[in-house]
């Protein structure tokens, strides 16, 4: 695995983001949280009218993010988190307890161990781009980068329910994203949402048909 900066804990080659050796290791020596583009509270408004407190919610990655627990307290309670770190899962599983109705799970998001049609939502915070770390070039994914997106997109239209929303919050700016995600074989619609004011995030909202 690429090297880490040992005084600033940033990874001196992006790629290693991809990994889950960087990842277990981060969560390790990390027992804070931390949530990566944006908070519930900062999503919550652009993101709550497009799903219901009733709904089966997954989380691509949930890492130690506030997202959920924000989520769950806010009423949206029926939550599945997934990470391919074991130690970020035992940690949050722990520290949520007392929530009782949301489920914690090492998994690989390119493997989902779920049956069809099984979510109406999947959130992904920074998951995806995450995976295209290794990217070389903006403008095309190279091999075996391109099949592993392509997985992993497979899987989550896979999981969710007809109807169901992949709910994707990222900086990628649509000229580069809508390549990735606009693809026949995942059966669904993109819908483009902008957050903030100078620097946008970007909310992809893919709904399967």
């Amino acid at each position: 695995m690429a090297s880490f900066d040992d005084h600033h804990g940033i990874p001196q080659d992006n790629a290693v983001y991809a990994t889950a050796e960087y990842w277990e290791q981060r969560y390790k020596n990390d027992k804070g949280s931390y949530d990566w583009f944006k908070t519930w509270k900062d999503l919550k408004d652009t993101l709550a009218p497009h799903f219901n407190t009733t709904d089966k919610i997954l989380q691509l990655g949930c890492g130690n993010s506030t997202l959920s627990s924000d989520m769950y307290d806010d009423g949206f309670e029926q939550i599945v988190n997934i990470d391919i770190s074991e130690s970020v899962i035992a940690r949050m599983a722990e520290e949520n307890k007392d929530r009782a109705q949301m489920e914690w799970k090492v998994m690989d998001a390119l493997n989902l161990e779920f049956t069809e049609e099984t979510f109406e939502v999947a959130l992904d915070k920074g998951t995806l781009d995450a995976l295209l770390t290794p990217q070389q070039s903006p403008w095309e994914l190279e091999e075996p980068l391109a099949s592993q997106i392509d997985r992993y997109l497979s899987e989550v239209s896979r999981v969710l329910k007809k109807g169901g929303k992949y709910i994707y919050v990222t900086f990628g700016q649509p000229h580069f994203r809508k390549p990735i995600l606009q693809k026949e074989e995942f059966s669904w619609q993109l819908e483009l949402l902008t957050i903030g004011d100078c620097f946008h995030y970007f909310v992809y909202i893919l709904t399967k048909q």
